[in-house]
């Protein structure tokens, strides 16, 4: 589950693997397999990111010996995302 914040500012716990979509409106709103909608605080980019390092320390912990390389893919789309932002703020 990933951690994220309701618009009232109570945390709300969010089992990832549910998520069908998340669209900027200009809030978050996350739509569920379910139909159930949530809108929280964090930018479609942040749920993303944190639905990413929540698989990868599931994978860590299920395939130990995976971890290095887990670690090392994470460390370089960390990378990517970071030179792209910079572009983009360059570009502005």
């Amino acid at each position: 589950m990933i951690e994220l914040t309701r618009l009232n500012g109570s945390p709300l716990a969010v089992n990832c693997d549910l998520i069908k979509y998340a669209e900027a409106a200009p809030d978050t709103v996350l739509t569920l397999i379910t139909g159930e909608k949530l809108v929280v605080l964090e930018p479609c980019s942040e749920v993303s990111e944190r639905t990413l390092e929540y698989r990868s320390a599931v994978l860590r912990k299920a395939w130990p010996e995976a971890a290095p390389a887990v670690i090392a893919r994470s460390a370089h789309d960390a990378d990517q995302r970071a030179r792209e932002q910079d572009r983009k703020t360059s570009n502005e």
